[in-house]
């Protein structure tokens, strides 16, 4: 059993802007490329789900078009963590005793009021434990974040308690991983 954990393309912020769960759009080019991409790379008559922030929807909608075997829904666990207060501000414009705090208590901490890093696996786990028990091949067109949280869960890891314990690596815009399940 094998689920595709999808990213996004490119989306259409400044860089260095805080932009988790701020609905913005991805660059259509982009986009278009990912999906053809993947299209080609997919298993016939797959069960799609799709975070709810347009630059997902986008991806979803494209992707669509050129696969009309393929199953969607939007699922709002797979949106991405909410940085509340800090969405659509520039990280270095985050006083520092916000982050100081959220790096203190990594973990828990609900960075700008809205979610904390916990808060982001507890969801992903609902959603991870569903697909589990479906016991079937699935795409998830989603964020980093999410995608993070999914390699700690597929690890066993369902809470974190330090800024190191949180993956860095995601795929790129545009971009995915798989993983092979029992």
């Amino acid at each position: 059993m094998t689920l595709w954990l999808v990213r996004h393309a490119q989306p259409l912020v400044a860089p260095g802007v805080c932009y988790g769960a701020l609905d913005v759009p991805a660059d259509a080019d982009a986009t278009a490329k990912a999906a053809q991409a993947l299209a080609a790379e997919l298993p016939q008559n797959l069960f799609v789900q799709v975070s709810p922030l347009q630059r997902c929807e986008q991806l979803a909608q494209c992707l669509r078009g050129l696969r009309p075997d393929l199953a969607f829904k939007i699922d709002l666990r797979l949106q991405e963590m909410d940085f509340g207060v800090w969405e659509g501000v520039a990280w270095g414009e985050i006083p520092s005793a916000s982050m100081e705090a959220w790096t203190a208590d990594f973990g828990n901490h609900r960075f700008g009021g809205a979610e904390s890093a916990n808060d982001v696996l507890q969801r992903v786990a609902q959603v991870w434990d569903a697909f589990r028990a479906a016991g079937q091949p699935a795409v998830w067109i989603t964020h980093a974040g999410v995608i993070r949280a999914v390699n700690l869960i597929a690890q066993n890891q369902r809470a974190v308690m330090n800024a190191e314990d949180w993956p860095r690596e995601a795929p790129a815009f545009g971009a995915w991983q798989t993983l092979a399940l029992d």
